[in-house]
């Protein structure tokens, strides 16, 4: 990145030990809040075998369920993202938990599958807060040779939300039914709005005519030309592998390789645990080689082919290696996509380009569970990882050169 344009981006809190030491714990906060919507978020996935065996649904139908609340997700992004532009981070991520928290908890007193789908599509419109709120505070309080590693970090708040909820529910579910998991993460979603509230504190914001000429542009759209709707739907893209391998992996091992939940969870928790750390790397990456794009292509490709190599693994041990490598790998790009919308959104508009950006992958996360579980439902695993290898190859197409 030129150094121009560093220093437009540049937070003036980056300067001082207080304010290191503060926007570190400002991140750890973050990211301890998007953990814990993801728990719930993108968590459901793990509760497909109770569903199935309690609810006597159909694959199908677990999966028009587990994406409920990221339809409420997807509806409610954009209008966070103006708030937090708005109003600010802290009152954005704790209202947002606050109301998470009080629709989980009416949940558990509901009766019937319709409404518990339309609370769990509130509860996802409420945590929509956290995912436009939090990336913001990695631009404020960041300057840019350290914010791929600080997105990172942030970013593996999905992986990690779907770890602990990898490594609870399916026991929770097992010993204290549906109700006991949906509890599970309303406490979670509940301290997170308590936390948020006393000890976020919302980055510096600098005037226009402080921030100087590069970023006083910043101030018009950046939707100008097309290089941010093409980061959009490189990243939306890159969804489709991630949701196909996280949310029917557990799947893929109980039905095909006949493993118990509780175990196939646990290796599940292992790929989490391994997409965290690659999004740390990747961040990480992207600051050394200067670009967040680059990296991006690279992981891309090693997502297309591997993905390519589990569709033809079938029932083998080499399935299931392929299955947790691609459970890190196909997670290790969203950090990189964030990190380059929010540098060139600008400070005053990456609220609503955050929002934008959440739109299209939560959009594709939306319509994966259906339309993968269907597809498995009528011709197996294999044509519906073979997919998701397509889509993370057209994604390298789709991403801008520069």
């Amino acid at each position: 990145m030129p150094s121009s344009q560093r220093e437009a981006h540049a937070s003036p809190a980056a300067t001082t030990a207080p304010q290191t030491s503060r926007r570190w714990a400002m991140l750890a906060l973050g990211t301890a809040a998007q953990t814990a919507a993801c728990a719930f978020l993108y968590g459901m996935p793990y509760l497909i075998p109770s569903l199935r065996s309690a609810e006597g649904l159909t694959l199908a139908q677990a999966g028009v369920m587990v994406a409920c609340p990221t339809v409420g997700l997807l509806l409610a992004l954009y209008a966070w993202g103006a708030a937090t532009d708005r109003y600010g981070e802290r009152w954005v991520l704790a209202a947002g938990l606050g109301v998470a928290t009080g629709a989980l908890g009416a949940a558990l007193l509901v009766h019937g599958l319709v409404w518990l789908g339309v609370l769990f599509t509130v509860a996802g419109a409420a945590g929509a807060s956290v995912s436009a709120a939090s990336g913001r505070v990695v631009l404020g309080w960041f300057p840019p040779e350290q914010r791929g590693l600080a997105m990172g970090v942030r970013q593996t708040s999905t992986p990690l939300g779907m770890l602990v909820a990898a490594v609870a529910m399916p026991p929770i579910a097992a010993a204290h039914g549906l109700h006991g998991a949906v509890l599970f993460v309303a406490v979670l979603s509940g301290v997170m709005a308590v936390l948020t509230a006393l000890f976020v504190v919302d980055p510096p914001r600098p005037a226009a005519k402080a921030a100087g000429a590069a970023d006083g542009a910043r101030t018009a759209s950046p939707y100008r030309g097309a290089a941010l709707w093409r980061i959009h739907g490189a990243s939306a893209l890159m969804v489709w592998p991630q949701f196909t391998v996280g949310a029917f992996g557990l799947v893929y091992l109980t039905d095909v390789r006949h493993w118990p939940a509780v175990a196939a969870g646990q290796l599940m928790a292992c790929g989490q645990a391994l997409a965290a750390a690659c999004r740390i790397a990747a961040g990480r990456w992207s600051d050394a080689v200067g670009s967040r794009l680059k990296p991006m292509r690279w992981l891309a490709a090693a997502v297309g082919v591997l993905g390519g190599g589990l569709a033809v693994a079938g029932d083998s041990v080499a399935g299931v290696v392929l299955l947790v490598v691609l459970c890190g790998l196909s997670a290790s790009t969203n950090g990189l996509s964030f990190t380059s919308v929010a540098e060139r959104a600008g400070p005053r508009w990456a609220g609503r380009a955050l929002a934008v950006q959440n739109t299209g992958q939560n959009l594709t996360a939306s319509l994966c569970p259906p339309v993968v579980g269907a597809l498995i439902t009528a011709s197996g695993f294999s044509p519906a990882f073979a997919v998701a290898a397509v889509c993370a190859l057209v994604s390298i197409a789709v991403l801008p050169r520069r």
